[in-house]
């Protein structure tokens, strides 16, 4: 941005105040801004514009720098019921975010506010879809996210999003006391304390619904092409109870869950839901959908691409590619 010069003018006290008493409703700063104005505006037609033009490019062009600059994070809160969504500048990471946490559950010092939103100060209310945009972007990894986190008082859980795995999630007691334990050295290191919170933390992961991670996602048998799209089977070896809410992880039934995956070969993408069919003992069966949000879309499209790989030597957009064209040169597809 071009340079501002800055204007200086001496003048006795008793003249700024016997000016000022005879100005209407303004101070004589505010009356000789209004001059300048008024000058700037008596300057030829064409050299005003020309000026003007310049100045607001260059004012949008540091809004843009200072945009690209700036970074965040994204939060969704439940508490007693009601939820939140919001974000912060700058963004924070899960150990700040985890001494919040830890600060306000055990309320350090008597300090913390009557909710965890509270601890944020100038939070910017967002959208759950702005929400989910947010944390498609920290999946990409370009550094403009750098946290995103649902905390969950009333389910007592903790979960962020790991640009490799997605959603990972932990009760909230073990995120507290693996806060503890990386921080309660005043002397460690930033380096030594997410060395010590990841080390307390791992293997404490739990299944949580809406934060399927790339753990839970794991393919089996063929792929099938059905109705225009490419069905993926996954395993159900994880607490498919505690993601879908069913009740099969149990001796008390013999029912069993199949979940399944689909790529529309049409729109060469993904499919924005998992379907699920519980086969019951009795015999019944119920399906249903569950929508994936863009996190768990992003870790099991790298699944499925994998798996793709794997059995057919192409990724999922050449494969998709060959059977559209193997569709339109098939008979009675001709003029």
């Amino acid at each position: 941005m071009a340079q501002q010069e800055e204007i200086v003018l001496w003048i006795d006290q008793r003249w700024k105040n016997a000016i000022e008493k005879h100005l209407r409703d303004e101070t004589l700063q505010e009356h000789l801004e209004n001059v300048l104005d008024e000058l700037c505006n008596q300057l030829p037609e064409r050299e005003y514009a020309r000026i003007s033009r310049a100045i607001q490019s260059e004012a949008a062009a540091q809004r843009a720098e200072e945009e690209a600059a700036r970074t965040y994070a994204a939060y969704h809160v439940t508490e007693r019921g009601q939820e939140w969504y919001f974000k912060t500048s700058p963004g924070k990471e899960l150990l700040a975010v985890g001494k919040k946490l830890r600060g306000y559950i055990t309320k350090d010092n008597g300090v913390a506010p009557g909710k965890f939103i509270g601890m944020f100060f100038g939070g910017q209310p967002i959208t759950a879809k702005e929400f989910d945009a947010l944390t498609a972007l920290r999946m990409e990894n370009t550094g403009k996210v750098r946290g995103v986190f649902d905390v969950n008082f009333d389910k007592r859980e903790f979960s962020a999003v790991h640009i490799m795995d997605g959603w990972q999630t932990w009760a909230m007691r073990d995120v507290s006391v693996a806060v503890y334990h990386a921080t309660r050295s005043q002397f460690a290191s930033g380096d030594d304390k997410w060395r010590k919170l990841l080390n307390h933390l791992k293997g404490k992961e739990i299944t949580s619904a809406g934060h399927l991670s790339a753990q839970n996602f794991s393919c089996g048998e063929e792929i099938i092409e059905s109705d225009g799209k490419l069905n993926f089977y996954l395993q159900a070896d994880f607490d498919v109870d505690a993601a879908f809410g069913t009740f099969v992880c149990t001796d008390q039934n013999d029912d069993w869950l199949n979940i399944y995956a689909n790529y529309d070969v049409e729109q060469d993408c993904l499919c924005d839901t998992l379907e699920l069919n519980l086969c019951k003992g009795d015999g019944s069966e119920e399906s249903w959908s569950y929508p994936l949000n863009a996190a768990e879309q992003e870790v099991l499209l790298s699944k499925m691409e994998a798996f793709c790989q794997q059995q057919t030597g192409m990724s999922l957009h050449e494969y998709a590619q060959q059977l559209r064209e193997s569709e339109s040169q098939a008979p009675g597809m001709q003029m």
